[in-house]
Formats: structure tokens, sequence, C-alpha cells
């Protein structure tokens, strides 16, 4: 068990180091090739710090280990809102525009509904990730319409100035590092599983969901120490869109997924909550405030005590 957690550890300190070389390494690319900050900070930022995510949903499909697959994104959203952004809130109210709401709050909110529905069969089939996948495609194609708008927003993000070889060298090595730290983090996780007789739903909702998070985590939290609190929550809502539409959408296409039975009756609808309340807080005065942000880590620690205590 030493030895699997061990494993875990060693494949959440490659994630990490992999995220930050493939954000790094994707900004400064996106800054050459004239990007927007704006468009950069949604798509490279939202969908970046989701790469472990991906690679580890994607590996742990391969493995056939579906309830680490599907567990890792759900519990990814739900700690991107209640741990992340309560955490966040914490530091500095998080103020959000509200166009920033409007498109990628109902999107985030919208595609939460979706998967819902599609998981009332059982399972993800290959149908549900081209329809997850689309939806994706349509998001970043509304995203390029509205670029335009992105001057009028104050540039909040720097992008890194580096070469094109070293760009090229950051994005590749980055995704090296999440290839190696995936397939390490599924294997360990499934190996802490087994020792501790816990299901591997519940690793996967838990321990492989939180240290996926990471890069969101640093993201949100050195936003709103920066008080870009905006970013705080924009990096937030783009990390769930990709999430759900991107790491299911690719899962799903790799090999039909079951879904587990606790995640049908528990943690779905927790996640469409936690997603409903978030929406709720941020519609009625465009702000998190500390309060809510408490309510939230006080709603997250009684989610993982309820894991674990009544149906770990």
């Amino acid at each position: 068990m030493i030895t699997d957690l061990l494993w875990a550890l060693l494949g959440l300190g490659l994630l990490t180091a992999g995220g930050e070389g493939l954000i790094r390494g994707a900004l400064a690319l996106a800054g050459r090739l004239g990007v927007t900050p704006l468009l950069a900070g949604v798509v490279v930022l939202g969908f970046g710090t989701s790469s472990p995510e991906l690679l580890v949903s994607v590996d742990a499909t391969l493995a056939e280990r579906p309830d680490i697959a599907v567990g890792n994104v759900f519990g990814s959203n739900l700690g991107n809102i209640l741990l992340i952004l309560g955490a966040s809130a914490l530091i500095a109210p998080l103020a959000v525009a509200p166009g920033t709401l409007l498109r990628d709050g109902s999107v985030m909110l919208g595609l939460t509904v979706v998967v819902v529905m599609m998981t009332f069969t059982g399972s993800l089939t290959r149908l549900d990730g081209v329809l997850l996948l689309g939806c994706l495609v349509g998001y970043l194609a509304w995203l390029g319409v509205q670029e335009s708008r992105a001057a009028e927003v104050s540039e909040e993000l720097a992008l890194p100035r580096l070469g094109l070889a070293a760009s090229l060298a950051w994005s590749f090595g980055g995704l090296l590092l999440l290839l190696a730290g995936a397939r390490l983090l599924v294997n360990g996780a499934v190996g802490i599983a087994e020792a501790f007789g816990v299901s591997e739903a519940v690793i996967g909702l838990t321990l492989v969901a939180i240290g996926t998070s990471l890069p969101e985590l640093t993201v949100s939290l050195l936003a709103a120490l920066r008080r870009q609190v905006d970013m705080a929550v924009g990096n937030i809502l783009g990390s769930n869109i990709f999430n759900l539409a991107g790491v299911l959408g690719i899962s799903a296409l790799v090999g039909p997924l079951p879904i587990a039975e606790r995640m049908l009756t528990v943690d779905r609808w927790v996640m469409l909550a936690a997603t409903l309340v978030l929406m709720l807080f941020l519609v009625t005065r465009l702000r998190l405030s500390r309060i809510e942000g408490s309510m939230l880590l006080v709603a997250y620690g009684g989610y993982l005590w309820f894991s674990f205590t009544r149906i770990g």
C-alpha cells in the first residue's frame, strides 16, 4: 500500500509540473499567434488546467476503470465549485462580469443538466461522447465570434513571452509529464482503493479529483490574491465546461462508460445542486461573498464526510 501511495504522490507531482509547463507554453504560443488575453484566459487557463483530468480519465478508460474516469470529472467539478471557489472567496469576494456569467455560466449549467440526463441510461455511450464534443465545438465557435469584443476588456492576463522553440518545448514537455503522471496516479489510486477496501468510485471522486484539480486551485487562489477576481471565477467556469464536454466526451469516445450506482443516486445530483447554488449566488449580486464561500467549503466538507463514512 505504501508503494501505491508513493506512486500516487509521484503522479500528482508530475501532473502539477506537467500542467504548469503546458499552460506556460500554450499561453506563450497564444501570445505569438495574437490571441487576445481574454480568449487565452478562458481557453488556455480554463481548458489547460483541465488537462490532468483529461489525461487521467482517458487513461482510466483505457485501463477499463470507468469509475475513476467518471468520478474524476464529477469530483473535479464539485471540488472546483465547493472547494476552490469557496477558498478563493475567503481570500477576496469574487465578482464576475455579467457577460462572463451569461456566456460561460449558462453553458456550464446547461452541460451539467445534459450530462445528468445522459446518465439516466446508466452509462455514457460513444454517441453521448460525440454529442458532448459537438457542444464543446459550438462553445468554442461562440467564443470565436465574441473575440472581437474582448478588446474592450482590460488585459488582466500577462501572456508570457517565449521564443517559438521554448514555447513548443514547454508545451510538449508538459504534455509528456502529464501522460506519465496520469498513469502513475491511476495505478496508485487503484492500489489504495484495494488496500483500504474503498470503492474506485470514491477514490475517483475524492483523491484523484482533488489531485487533478491542483492547477485550477493554484490559478484561482493566485488570481484571488492578486484581486483578479473575474479570472478566478472564469477559470473555474471554463474548467468545468471542458471537464463535462471535453473530458467526458473524449473518454466516452475511447470506450463506453458505465456509471457506478452511487454516482447515479448521489454524486450527479450533488454536482447539479452545487452548480445551481453557485449560479444562484452569482446571479443575485454578480459576486461570491466570503459568507457564501464559507458555505461552499462547509458543504464540501460534508460531502467528503458523507462519501467516506456513509457510502464509501
